[in-house]
């Protein structure tokens, strides 16, 4: 298997499809996105930008969006994955499966779902050190009682954040890896890395 260092391999993208790094708040979707999109090559979309102001100033001050909320925003998420030309890395919570599925189908083709795990303490004193975000920690509750986890799903690999931030993107280099995809067959086999 070839090293998950990003310096090696950042000149010659070599993953065929878009990839959506997916996460409750905290989980460190942004960070771990902009590095795996450098390894590739990719263009990085932070999906949090794509909501509506509706929905930034209910979660500002705390208020838990719906499906009704969330809605339009993965459509436009799905619209950016469909439109584009080449394969994007898109940072989505996604915490369900119905949310996943319609970006599965927006992409019209092989998508990759990079889920970042975390207990919530880890999770909880992530939010609590960040700067500059409109999610309040607390509606990190909420979000955990929302996440349908993706067991099983096809084409998902799982990366727990409980280690330091390098760490992190190397083990999602290295799950990605482990896929076994290339730009001359994707598969579809399910690619489910541990905890």
């Amino acid at each position: 298997m070839a090293s998950p260092d990003m310096s090696s391999r950042g000149h010659a993208p070599k993953f065929p499809c878009s990839i959506v790094v997916m996460g409750v708040s905290g989980s460190g979707k942004t960070s771990v996105g902009e590095a795996v999109a450098r390894a590739f090559g990719y263009r990085f979309i932070e999906g949090d930008a794509l909501h509506p102001q509706a929905n930034i100033a209910k979660m500002s001050v705390g208020i838990p969006l719906t499906d009704e909320d969330r809605w339009p925003w993965l459509r436009e998420i799905g619209r950016q994955l469909s439109s584009s030309a080449d394969p994007l890395v898109v940072s989505c919570s996604a915490l369900k499966r119905s949310y996943r599925d319609l970006l599965r189908e927006s992409a019209g083709g092989d998508l990759v779902f990079v889920y970042l795990h975390g207990r919530r303490d880890v999770l909880a004193g992530r939010m609590q050190h960040r700067e500059g975000h409109f999610m309040p920690a607390s509606l990190l509750d909420t979000q955990l009682a929302t996440l349908e986890e993706p067991i099983g799903e096809p084409l998902t690999v799982v990366v727990d954040v409980d280690q330091p931030a390098a760490d992190v993107i190397k083990a999602t280099l290295a799950a990605l890896d482990g896929l076994g995809l290339s730009n001359n067959a994707a598969s579809s086999d399910s690619g489910f890395g541990s905890r």
